[in-house]
């Protein structure tokens, strides 16, 4: 059998194969409350063969939403449509999670096909915070620098939202510390210029995540496996880089994080990205070689070829894939019929598999 679609064990959890679902945003609720347009989404994946399929990044609050379209989960309210996603994902055979999320400085913007600006007062616009009140753009609404107190807040609110994930049946969390939204605003430093004990310094900036890392293995155990996604670079040359993403990985490993999703980007308009096939997976690589943790590549990998090859080269440990299985759900099945490896389809597509 291919390294692609070997069984992996995390915790308690057991994937069937390698391929994970990225956590891709839809734009698509209403007031944080998912739709029939997310269980198809999903389910359709899950029924396409992926081991792990993680729900899009998904507010802990109202004001930590990147539009009026995301995902929520900061009331009780939200859990049960999601129930019935996990319940469906988990009929075939794959793993449910969810992405947590608070989109920082980012929030309040259009939906990308309305244009992706910031909202105005006249269109709902609502008042976004950060580290420190400098915008991601040039031109975007000033952000309010967080007091203490509302850091407290922002904890609590990603404690709440994990006791909620839980009774909605997710198996797995994955903490969005990457692209530009919150968490990754206060880890580097173009973004956090405080002087508190959450500014300045490596450790200081790191504080918030690994609060929040210790926050959620204290309620979900010892059993259910614990994710972080990391921008492992800035692309600017004052910001966070690959050694920092390195020194932050060992530390999350020994507060209970099990895997680190490995992307990069998004919290500069500096930014200078070289775009080419497989451009992060030197990331996923460097980490899981320097820190013993287990990393998964993401990032323009839209082949088997390059799958397989990652994990032959044990580059990662997982394959997560974004853009090409909004191209194709069925992936995972076509992979497997590439590899020559038996796997066991729906039953209802049986016969498209024997013939």
């Amino acid at each position: 059998m291919s390294l692609l679609f070997q069984p992996l064990t995390i915790r308690n959890v057991q994937l069937k194969n390698r391929i994970v679902v990225s956590p891709m945003c839809q734009y698509s609720a209403t007031d944080g409350f998912a739709t029939d347009w997310h269980l198809v989404h999903l389910g359709s994946r899950a029924v396409g063969g992926a081991a792990l399929i993680i729900m899009e990044a998904t507010a802990v609050s109202p004001e930590g939403r990147i539009s009026p379209g995301d995902l929520g989960i900061w009331k009780k309210e939200h859990i049960d449509f999601l129930k019935r996603i996990t319940a469906f994902i988990e009929t075939q055979g794959a793993v449910p999670a969810i992405q947590l999320a608070h989109a920082g400085r980012k929030a309040s913007h259009h939906v990308p096909w309305k244009g992706n600006k910031a909202l105005t007062p006249e269109e709902g616009a609502w008042q976004t915070v950060a580290p420190s009140a400098i915008p991601h753009t040039d031109g975007e609404p000033l952000p309010k620098a967080m007091t203490i107190e509302d850091i407290e807040k922002l904890k609590n609110d990603f404690s709440a939202a994990t006791e909620r994930a839980l009774k909605a049946g997710f198996k797995l969390i994955e903490i969005h510390a990457a692209h530009g939204y919150l968490l990754n605003e206060f880890m580097s430093p173009v973004s956090n210029q405080r002087r508190d004990e959450y500014g300045g310094s490596f450790e200081n900036r790191i504080r918030l995540l690994t609060e929040i890392v210790t926050n959620t293995r204290n309620i979900i155990g010892e059993t259910v496996p614990l994710f972080v996604r990391i921008s492992s670079t800035d692309w600017v040359a004052e910001g966070w880089n690959e050694e920092d993403s390195v020194v932050l990985a060992r530390i999350l490993k020994d507060k209970g994080v099990d895997l680190i999703d490995c992307s990069s980007g998004g919290n500069s308009s500096e930014q200078k990205i070289p775009l080419a096939p497989m451009y992060q997976v030197q990331f996923a690589e460097k980490i899981k070689k320097e820190t013993g943790i287990l990393t998964g590549a993401v990032g323009l990998i839209t082949s088997v070829t390059e799958a397989e090859q990652i994990l032959n080269n044990q580059q990662a440990d997982v394959i997560i894939l974004a853009r090409q299985l909004l191209r194709d759900p069925y992936f995972p099945l076509h992979a497997a019929k590439e590899l020559d490896d038996d796997i066991i389809w729906p039953v209802q597509y049986d016969r498209a598999k024997r013939y």
